[in-house]
């Protein structure tokens, strides 16, 4: 998988990157992160990519030249299914697992983060991004958002986590049906008077399964009781 980020703040893609398995996925050659800065691209003596509302309001919307020109100097990959390009924006589609197992599958994916008071409104209309949110609130810059998609699409991709398996029973997968993923317990058998369940110590896989499917469908009632409809 190959990600290209239009961000006028690199460093914060680049810092991420470098670190935990993100960096193993790159080392290994299983992604590949480019970052590209529209600044680079104005034409302004500046390197100015804002100015003032028509209309006037308060703040200062993003140009259209940088970011087309930085976006068009981008190499992508011709086959559409293979290729996708979205704009992080708290007016777009809510992302969820689904979505991440549907991105996973192409091979590239450009992002396209906003900051101040948003993009003018013709780069939507001639670029024709695909709008993606990760929730009903308002972030500073699209950022973080782009993170949180590559992290959760990269997980979904073959030989990225080392073990295929780690993320099949992780909340929302097919492993467990769309339910919470169920308590998980480790070493030591008592802390704090909290014990470890006695089926998970008994060696009866068959239980053990039995008994996590019933903790996963027991949290997701309590917690998440829309996702069981």
């Amino acid at each position: 998988m190959k990600y290209d980020i239009i961000t006028l703040f690199p460093e914060i893609i680049k810092s991420y990157c470098s670190q935990s398995i993100t960096k193993r996925g790159i080392e290994k050659g299983i992604i590949s992160v480019n970052t590209h800065n529209p600044r680079d691209f104005s034409k302004d003596k500046h390197k100015k990519v804002d100015d003032t509302p028509y209309g006037g309001g308060e703040g200062m919307v993003l140009t259209c030249q940088p970011i087309f020109d930085c976006y068009n100097s981008i190499k992508k990959i011709e086959t559409k299914e293979k290729y996708e390009f979205i704009m992080l924006s708290p007016q777009g589609e809510k992302f969820n697992q689904n979505i991440a197992k549907t991105l996973a599958k192409k091979e590239q994916i450009v992002f396209l983060c906003g900051h101040y008071e948003g993009f003018d409104e013709r780069i939507r209309l001639a670029l024709k991004p695909r709008e993606i949110s990760i929730g009903d609130y308002v972030l500073t810059g699209g950022e973080l958002a782009c993170l949180v998609l590559i992290d959760s699409i990269s997980r979904n991709i073959k030989d990225y986590l080392g073990k295929d398996k780690s993320a099949h029973n992780d909340s929302f997968s097919d492993g467990l049906n769309g339910l919470l993923e169920y308590p998980q317990y480790t070493k030591p058998r008592e802390y704090l008077g909290f014990k470890v369940p006695d089926v998970l110590l008994n060696g009866n896989h068959k239980e053990i399964e039995e008994y996590r499917r019933q903790e996963s469908i027991k949290r997701t009632k309590t917690r998440r009781p829309d996702l069981l409809n």
